[in-house]
């Protein structure tokens, strides 16, 4: 859970206060777990909603997103063919905060757009238009590192 808050708030100190208040919300919330899932799913759940609302208490903008879907074309030679991972993790904090919320959300914790849409209240299409251009984005840092 540490490591998600890490990766979306960036500073050790944020990131161990987010993780304390959520484990905290957990426990006195846990009347309403479901048990639609696991409670370590439901636990990331709370860890992420943390962290993006203590960015927003911060005042730390997602990246703005036009209401409008973009066509983007997959190219495949658009993506360096060996890519060290070092660079990779280097490139995503190079990133605006909105993108590198898109791509944590959906590359790295596997969530889909509709549930990032959920997340970030914003649009599945705006979700996938934003991760579309925080991946080119991110090519074009990873080949200039």
């Amino acid at each position: 859970m540490y490591n998600i808050s890490m990766r979306m708030m960036h500073i050790k100190e944020d990131a161990e206060d987010v993780v304390q208040d959520s484990f905290i919300e957990a426990f006195n919330n846990l009347s309403s777990f479901r048990y639609e899932s696991t409670f370590g799913s439901w636990l990331k759940r709370i860890v992420i909603n943390k962290s993006i609302n203590q960015l927003k208490k911060k005042k730390i903008p997602v990246v703005p997103i036009e209401d409008q879907m973009y066509h983007i074309k997959e190219d495949a030679e658009d993506i360096p063919s060996e890519i060290d991972i070092k660079n990779i993790i280097k490139g995503i904090r190079l990133l605006p905060s909105g993108y590198q919320q898109i791509i944590n959300l959906y590359l790295i914790e596997g969530y889909d757009h509709v549930e990032i849409s959920e997340i970030l209240e914003i649009s599945p299409s705006t979700s996938k238009s934003q991760y579309h251009r925080a991946k080119k984005k991110l090519i074009e840092i990873v080949k200039t590192l």
